[in-house]
């Protein structure tokens, strides 16, 4: 449950109730004698324009448009019961949203004491939101409870009265369920966030084994070529391979013998010298 999205509810219910009230209001004020209330706005239009000041055109339109909307207003009289019904049903929706907005902001508030804040906007930007939009709350039902009750037929007054009485309670009832509601979905983003870290690690872990093993397979390959490169292919000719391991063993004796007469050679070479040089 988003705030912002519960506020821009609960304004949508406020906006909705307004209208509803000024159209009852207008619909009960047309609504009996209808002949006494067009006479009525005869008699001002008559005084607001004597013979010597003659009315616009656009005062003329403006008279019949008004005369129009109150025959209008008198054939919706029966709708009265119908606006009456809607307007309580919005009233109840700005509660309803209102109550569950302010008790999410209540609880992030709660929240930004105990917990690091990891979001892209500040502290300080997130407590200011905060607080404007608990007051702008507060303002608008502020605003209706003035406009139904000293601005709108008694009806209204008391409906108003009835909601509020009967909303207070259902909203400390949802305040729990809320509250419990949103730590059981913080708890459950932290086992998620929990599992997405292991599964992080363990495909990490499984590339690096993978690296791991496509590197010793480079080097075992790279090896059995080298081998077969120096020794031949010996791969189901074992007695090939022995023949030439007898055989590189047998060049590698003989360097080493000759190695061993060109030394004795040297050393004999050396005393021949010597002795010359005595004598």
């Amino acid at each position: 449950m988003d705030p912002l999205t519960l506020f821009a509810l609960a304004n949508g219910a406020v906006q909705a109730v307004k209208k509803g009230c000024q159209l009852y209001k207008d619909i009960k004020n047309a609504a009996g004698d209808v002949k006494g209330v067009l006479k009525d706005l005869d008699d001002q239009f008559s005084k607001a324009h004597p013979p010597d000041r003659p009315p616009t055109t656009a005062q003329k339109k403006q008279f019949v448009e008004e005369k129009n909307r109150v025959i209008e207003l008198n054939k919706r009289a029966n709708e009265s019961d119908d606006i009456y019904t809607q307007i309580g049903e919005q009233l109840g929706a700005y509660f309803d949203n209102y109550h569950k907005c302010k008790t999410i902001l209540e609880e992030e508030e709660r929240r930004s004491a105990t917990e690091i804040y990891t979001g892209d906007a500040s502290l300080g930007k997130r407590a200011l939101q905060r607080v404007l939009m608990q007051k702008k709350l507060e303002a608008m039902g502020t605003e209706l409870q003035e406009i139904m009750i000293y601005h709108s037929p008694p009806e209204l007054g008391a409906l108003w009265t009835d909601v509020s009485a009967m909303m207070q309670e259902l909203g400390a009832q949802q305040r729990v369920h809320i509250t419990r509601k949103m730590k059981q979905d913080d708890a459950t983003a932290k086992r998620k966030a929990a599992r997405m870290k292991k599964y992080q690690f363990e495909f990490m872990l499984g590339l690096a084994f993978l690296f791991i093993m496509l590197v010793l397979g480079g080097f075992f390959m790279y090896i059995a070529q080298d081998a077969q490169k120096r020794w031949g292919s010996w791969i189901n000719r074992p007695d090939n391979y022995r023949a030439r391991l007898t055989e590189v063993r047998k060049i590698e004796w003989m360097e080493h013998q000759k190695k061993l007469k060109d030394y004795e050679d040297f050393l004999a070479e050396k005393r021949r010298k010597e002795n010359e040089t005595s004598d």
